[in-house]
């Protein structure tokens, strides 16, 4: 067992997200973490700059357009994460961590959505 709480660092990373916080949000990441998104198609973002570089843009999209937790909890080797993008995107994104308490690696991918938008994360 860890000696972090995970679930409070993904409540942490949701409240990064919600204010538009790119340094904070980044500060929760590994510098050597992996974020993929299967969203529009598989990519995968390695490091800082990299992540940085994903976020950046969708940051202030989320932000302004209302970042919504709809279901959080713990998963083997993690945390899973359900959220949603205007009240009706939503997104499943799944977290493992480094010992040191830091995101390692996130997967994002599109969860079954209630409306005809697509995914934008």
């Amino acid at each position: 067992m860890s000696d972090f709480d995970q679930m409070g660092i993904i409540v942490d990373w949701v409240d990064a997200c919600r204010k538009g916080d790119l340094a904070a949000l980044l500060d929760l990441y590994a510098d050597d973490a992996q974020l993929e998104c299967t969203c529009n198609g598989a990519r995968r973002y390695r490091g800082r700059s990299e992540i940085e570089a994903y976020w950046q843009p969708r940051l202030s999209a989320f932000s302004s357009a209302g970042f919504g937790l709809e279901e959080i909890h713990p998963a083997p080797h993690g945390v899973h994460l359900e959220y949603s993008v205007a009240g009706a995107l939503r997104i499943q994104a799944s977290f493992r961590f480094s010992p040191d308490g830091k995101i390692r690696s996130t997967l994002c991918e599109p969860a079954p959505q209630t409306g005809q938008m697509s995914c934008a994360c």
